[in-house]
């Protein structure tokens, strides 16, 4: 018997429902997955308050490690008893069993475990996308990075050092600052929407950063084109304050010409050959020891609610798994 989380509506953490179901027989180019480890991430939460489009009844979840139990036809590139881990669609990774397409299966080393996947695989493609193809940063690239100290900024910041970047970071809190420092950045700001903008200018002898990594959204909107020197580009991904502000085209233009992005996960591994590129490149840099995936904590899949609850409420210090 297999459990799994499921939404009957969207709301607070306790729409996440605990249930049972059959295992179920893999048809063509799909395998069954007993599942030993799901990642929870800020677009999880996103799509249990109805923020993120969801058709109801749903599982939830995108990220998850286990192994191959059994094969349906066409299957080819894994097989029984193969450690696998995915990251995105289709969602449904709280659960112990799932099927799943095996062209979307990722094979693990042998030295990674499945909660480190877990934790790794949709962030490091996300930080991969972010620092290669969104921004190619480079020798003499100025970072600026929100969420310096967070589960995914703890892979973007020693990311973008080791491809010659300098690393400004942001954090919310004092207590914060250490944990972006041991992570790799080279400065770490306490977030300040007023005083933000004048601190990197310090930091950048007045010029301004080469890109801006914006996770925040509402509220650092204004400091973060601020912060940017001329023709620099700021990457609005993600709006833990909230939704950003519309953007006057013009204003672009009167604070130096700048460039605007809001990139996705999904448009950045829309065909298989791009997102098992991307996540080949995630293992060969936690491979090379460029990044750590690191579990902050973990939480039987019962205790789902609790982990949303934790990350909503910024207690978490790094990434959050399920375990089944």
């Amino acid at each position: 018997m297999v459990t799994r989380i499921i939404l009957t509506g969207t709301g607070n953490a306790d729409v996440m429902q605990l249930e049972h179901m059959a295992v179920h027989t893999p048809g063509p180019g799909q395998v069954w997955l007993e599942q030993t480890a799901m990642g929870v991430n800020p677009l999880d939460v996103l799509q249990r308050k109805g923020g993120a489009a969801l058709t109801l009844p749903s599982g939830l979840g995108l990220e998850g490690a286990g192994r191959v139990t059994a094969i349906g036809d066409g299957v080819h590139n894994v097989q029984v008893g193969d450690r696998v881990a995915y990251a995105m669609g289709p969602v449904g990774a709280y659960a112990s069993g799932r099927l799943f397409p095996a062209e979307r299966l990722v094979k693990l080393p042998p030295r990674l475990e499945d909660e480190a996947a877990a934790a790794v695989l949709f962030k490091g493609i996300t930080a991969q996308y972010l620092l290669k193809t969104t921004f190619a940063v480079g020798p003499g690239t100025q970072v600026l990075l929100y969420g310096a100290a967070g589960a995914l900024g703890q892979l973007m910041a020693p990311w973008a050092r080791y491809l010659g970047a300098t690393v400004i970071g942001v954090v919310s809190r004092p207590q914060s600052v250490a944990r972006a420092q041991a992570a790799g950045c080279h400065h770490v700001l306490v977030f300040d929407a007023a005083t933000l903008a004048g601190q990197v200018r310090e930091l950048t002898q007045g010029q301004g950063v080469d890109v801006v990594y914006d996770c925040v959204g509402k509220v650092s909107l204004e400091a973060s084109l601020d912060s940017l020197r001329l023709r620099g580009l700021l990457v609005s991904f993600g709006g833990t304050s909230g939704a950003p502000a519309a953007i006057e085209v013009a204003t672009l233009n009167a604070k130096g010409s700048l460039y605007l992005t809001r990139p996705s996960l999904a448009a950045h591994t829309r065909t298989i050959e791009e997102y098992q590129q991307r996540a080949a490149d995630v293992l060969a840099a936690v491979d090379e020891g460029i990044i750590q995936p690191r579990v902050w904590r973990r939480y039987p899949l019962a205790d789902a609610a609790k982990a949303h609850e934790d990350l909503e409420q910024g207690r978490s210090e790094g990434a959050l798994v399920l375990t089944a």
